[in-house]
Formats: C-alpha cells, structure tokens, sequence
C-alpha cells in the first residue's frame, strides 16, 4: 500500500552561548522509496552513523521495490517466490499482523486496486465497477501463506509493502543511531519522522503538522517530541480529479474505492515509526468515529486528527505536547 505521508516540517533553532561549541552535525539528503528524505544527527559519531543509516535504507529498498526486477517482492509478486531474507519475513510477519488487528483496513495486497487505479505509475484513471469486483477478489491478507521462510499468494495477487517500509526503515536508522552512540538525530524519511533524543539545546523536537486546508503549506499545529516517530497521511496531497470528482490515493481496501470519510490527514505519534506508518493508514480508511474507538481499545499511541469540518481532534495523551491556533478537542 503506497502512499505519500503529510509535508511534516521540522523546525528546529539551535541556542548556543558564546562560549560553547555546538556539536558537530552530520547529514545527507537523498532519493529512495519513491521519495526525499533527510537523515540528520550530532556528535563525534554521527557521520559514520548517518552513513550507515543511509545505506540500510536503501538495502531495505533492494529488498521491498515493488518496481525493482531484482527485489523480493517483485518476485513474490511475479510468480517467482524467492526463499526471504529475515528483514522481508519481519516485515510481512508485522503488516499481517496490522492488517488483522486493523480488520483489514491496512492491507499490503491493496496492489492489484492501486496499479488499476494508475498511482504506482501516475497514470490516473476511474476503474469500472466490474474491473473492481474483479480485482478485489485478488486482495486479501488473510489469503497470504507463508511456509517457512517462503510465501504463498493466489494466482494474481501482489504485495506492496509501501505502507510500512518507510516507518521500519525510521526505526532501523534509529536503531543504527543508538547503536553508534548518537542521542540527538532527525530522520525524515519523506514524511515518515522519527526524533531520537531532544535537540541539541536539551528542548524537545518541534514537528510540525501540516493544514489540509492551506494552500501555502502553513501547519495546522505543532506536536512536541523526543524518542517518538510522527507520521502523517491524508490523501489531500496525492490525487487526481476527474469529471469534476477527486480521488484520493488511499485505497479502501474493503470496496476498492479511494477513502472517503469525514477526515482530511491522521498523524500517529508512537515509539515505533513502523506502527505510526501502517496506522495513520488505517484510520484514515476507518474514519473519525471507528479510529476514536480504535485508540479506546487498543492503546499505544497518540494521534492527531484533522476533519474536513477543519476541527483538530488530539487524544489527550498528546493534548499538553500539541500547540495549534485552531479548535481542538481533546479524545479521552
């Protein structure tokens, strides 16, 4: 499940004394999974430890590019299942999993809906009912055999990991940032963040969320954070409009159709950039009401919800670390 998370810009500005040196930065800025990203850290160890996070991103992307000839997915997805690497069998072991817990409202064989709908090649179109009946028979987590270290899938179905690679890769760079010593980074891995440790001043990393309803990329509020991943999605920024109707890039994996509900972008804010990447996802299909009772029942994140109404609905976890200029209701 593909998709392009909410502009999160970071803002941060660094206080430093005269008398103090501040400490050495490192980072890169790249092209990797179908989107920009920035890896930045501080200390004596960050260039190494950005260097590495990079480089385990794009192995990830090796591994995971539904594009890519060489890619494991690409050869599930062609008939040719491939004996997986541990990462592959982690990762299709998690999305299973959240796709169950999530009753379906995250599925990584989405595939088959996305490309007839034209966003893995930009190609937009409206699929006709009978195209989707069809193609909906090929969708379906709980239809995914995995014997041993290989796996099953019915003749034409696909998988995609795109709606949760960026949020593993996050957590896999930060784990390469503890492992070098690093306590101060920001990954952005195209909209997927996650701030490791507080900034350099000691103050907590500032994350912007972005309004739906701006048309010059103003925030809707700002979300306070150390150790956390923040992940937006919302289908506002990728779209297509046709005969006067605009499609959203989020697929219902239910009825085949883009998402349409009463919310305009989810941002989940969690330890893990994994669990925000595949949930901002599912409560953007779910909607305002069920995503509520989803956080009631299960617990272990926040997160920030943005109404077509242009309400900001906040789970009161967050309430205190979340500023806006806007009406904003707390979730208990």
């Amino acid at each position: 499940m593909r998709k392009i998370a909410g502009i999160l810009l970071v803002m941060a500005t660094f206080l430093f004394t005269s008398c103090t040196k501040a400490p050495e930065k490192s980072e890169e800025y790249f092209f990797a999974m179908d989107t920009y990203m920035k890896i930045e850290a501080y200390g004596e160890s960050a260039a190494n430890a950005v260097s590495q996070a990079r480089a385990c991103v794009e192995e990830l992307e090796k591994l995971w590019s539904a594009t890519d000839e060489n890619s494991e997915i690409y050869a599930i997805n062609h008939g040719e299942p491939p004996e997986l690497s541990d990462e592959t069998l982690d990762l299709l072991s998690f999305t299973l999993e959240m796709s169950a817990k999530t009753n379906g409202a995250f599925d990584a064989t989405i595939y088959p809906v996305l490309t007839a709908w034209g966003f893995t090649a930009d190609e937009h179109r409206v699929p006709d009912e009978s195209e989707l009946a069809e193609l909906l028979k090929k969708v379906g987590y709980e239809k995914v055999l995995v014997d041993g270290n290989k796996i099953l899938l019915e003749q034409g179905m696909m998988l995609d990991f795109g709606g949760a690679a960026k949020g593993w890769a996050s957590d896999e760079c930060a784990r390469i940032m503890r492992e070098n010593g690093v306590k101060s980074a920001l990954i952005n891995l195209g909209g997927n963040v996650y701030a490791l440790g507080k900034r350099v001043d000691g103050n907590l990393w500032r994350i912007g969320v972005a309004d739906p309803l701006s048309e010059s990329a103003e925030n809707a509020g700002i979300v306070e954070v150390c150790d956390r991943a923040v992940v937006t999605s919302g289908s506002y920024q990728r779209y297509f409009t046709q005969n006067g109707k605009t499609y959203g890039h989020i697929i219902n994996p239910k009825t085949g159709y883009p998402a349409d509900n009463d919310l305009l972008s989810v941002t989940i804010v969690a330890e893990e950039g994994k669990l925000c990447d595949v949930l901002s996802t599912a409560l953007f299909v779910m909607g305002r009401e069920q995503a509520e009772r989803f956080w009631r029942e299960n617990g272990g994140f926040e997160m920030i919800l943005i109404a077509k109404s242009g309400e900001i609905f906040v789970t009161a976890g967050i309430a205190e670390s979340f500023s806006s200029g806007k009406n904003v209701h707390i979730i208990n």
